[in-house]
Order: structure tokens, then C-alpha cells, then sequence
């Protein structure tokens, strides 16, 4: 009896074991790109972890669709050839439509609308045209629709230099080595101008969408984006987001890090002041 037991509680772990190894065997893992410096939606943190507003949304967002992600941090100009070379199943770092994007790599919703706005000198009054900006050193980061956006509008009335990641800019900003740069609001607002050393820059310009201009205005945002091919993964993301928006947990999560709502679907989970 004792020895049948014995056999019967090895062939019980052998068939546990058979089974948690298929299990994690079966498990699915996507791989996202992230940038890891673009604060408050995303920065890497003292202790090397990576954090902000898009990392906690998406493993999040990873835990609802049931897979196992790993976020990748590299720099924003290497995201998309990352993606298309098949190094990354997506990218988590908020994308702006531009009708050469959208011909590469599918959209998937909305999860940030942030207005860009030109940043500059407190006592600076300039002109947003060709002749009042003659000459201004602007500064934007490198592969980014507002960069697209100063070369296309402005060519070589101004100066443009092009940086890896925001931070960057915002310290030559300090220096005085550029005269403006052109980015997004909410960013702009919470890391220099809300702050002490930001006291002698202000948003001018207005507000307004750098993005491709054939989009209504009611759907108009940046979103996280993966392959042509990916419609699936596309598909399992957004209502995972969508899961997400209506129960508040993506309120939630922003709200830990950003004080406004950063998209028109966050209403109903905002408490009235």
C-alpha cells in the first residue's frame, strides 16, 4: 500500500509539473517599445524602473488581455523600425497620426489628446510666420511630428535642431542655446512652466493639433500602434483600454501622475470639484 501511494503522489507531480510547463509553454509574451523619457508619460525613475502614465496603462492593459509583456526602452526615432523589423509586437508610447505613419503601422484608439503649443521666452513677442520668426532657434526632438510641422511650415526662416529625448531641450531651453521649441501642452506645462526654474517661459501661440489634418476634429489623439498585420492584437488592446476607461482604472492610473483628464472618454470618472 505504501509503495502504491508512493507511486501514485509521483505520478500526481509528474502531471502537475506536465501541466504548469505547458501552461507557461502556451503563455503568450509581447514585446512593447517604450521611449522611458518623455515625463510625465513615461520616465525611468531612481531606481531604474520604468514608469509614468503609458507603462502603468499598459501592463495594465497586459494584465486584462492575459499575456505576459515586457516593455522595451530605447529612444523615439528607433521605435517605429523596431516595430517594423519585427523586434517589438507594439509600441506604448503615444504616436501621432501622420499619413506616412498611418502607411506603416496600424492605430489603435486614442489614449492622449495634448495639444501642441510653442514655448518660449516670457518677454519674447513673436510673430508665428515666416518673417516673425526669422531667425529663431527652435527645438524639437528628433523624428517627432512637431519637428515635421516647424520644417514644413517655417523651412529655413528658423533654425532647427533636433534632439533625442525632451529633456534635452528643455535644459538648452534653460541655457539659453535655443530660443523656443514647439510640444506638447500638458508636457510642457508640468515639467517647465509649472515649475520655479520655468518662471521666465510662457505657452504662446495657442493651442493646436500637429497631427495628420484629415482627421475629424472629435477623433483626434495619439495612440499606441503595432503592425499592418497585427488587426488582432489591435483589436484585444483597444477593448482592453476601452475595459479600462470604463471602470476608471485609466483615470486612476493618470491621475497619479498627470492632474487633468487626457482624454474626452475619462468625463464620467471625474469627480466634480
Amino acid at each position: 500500500m505504501r509503495c502504491s501511494l508512493n507511486y501514485s503522489a509521483i505520478g500526481l507531480a509528474l502531471f502537475a509539473n506536465l501541466v504548469f510547463s505547458t501552461a507557461a509553454i502556451s503563455a503568450e509574451k509581447l514585446v512593447f517599445g517604450n521611449e522611458g523619457s518623455y515625463p510625465p508619460f513615461s520616465i525611468v525613475d531612481a531606481s531604474g524602473k520604468l514608469t509614468g502614465v503609458e507603462p502603468e496603462l499598459a501592463r495594465e492593459m497586459c494584465k486584462r488581455m492575459k499575456v505576459d509583456c515586457e516593455i522595451v526602452v530605447m529612444d523615439f526615432k528607433a521605435l517605429i523600425p523596431a516595430l517594423l523589423a519585427k523586434k517589438l509586437d507594439g509600441i506604448t508610447t503615444q504616436i501621432k497620426p501622420l499619413p506616412e505613419r498611418k502607411e506603416k503601422a496600424l492605430f489603435g484608439m486614442p489614449i492622449v489628446y495634448n495639444p501642441d503649443a510653442y514655448v518660449v521666452r516670457a518677454n519674447s513677442h513673436f510673430e508665428f510666420t515666416k518673417t516673425g520668426l526669422q531667425g529663431v532657434r527652435f527645438g524639437t526632438q528628433r523624428g517627432s511630428a512637431q519637428s515635421r510641422y516647424l520644417t514644413e511650415h517655417f523651412g529655413d526662416a528658423i533654425e532647427l535642431t533636433n534632439y533625442d529625448n525632451p529633456e534635452q531641450i528643455r535644459l538648452d531651453l534653460l541655457a539659453g542655446r535655443i530660443d523656443a521649441t514647439l510640444g506638447p501642452k500638458i508636457n510642457w506645462t508640468l515639467e517647465l512652466i509649472s515649475k520655479p526654474e520655468g518662471k521666465d517661459f510662457k505657452l504662446d501661440g495657442g493651442e493646436f493639433w500637429t497631427g495628420d489634418p484629415s482627421i475629424p476634429e472629435a477623433e483626434r489623439g495619439s495612440s499606441w500602434i503595432v503592425r499592418k498585420d497585427s488587426t488582432d492584437l489591435a483589436k484585444r488592446m483597444n477593448e482592453a483600454l476601452a475595459s479600462m476607461l470604463a471602470d476608471c482604472t485609466f483615470t486612476h492610473i493618470r491621475e497619479r501622475f498627470i492632474p487633468v483628464a487626457i482624454v474626452p472618454a475619462e468625463s464620467a470618472c471625474i469627480k466634480p470639484a
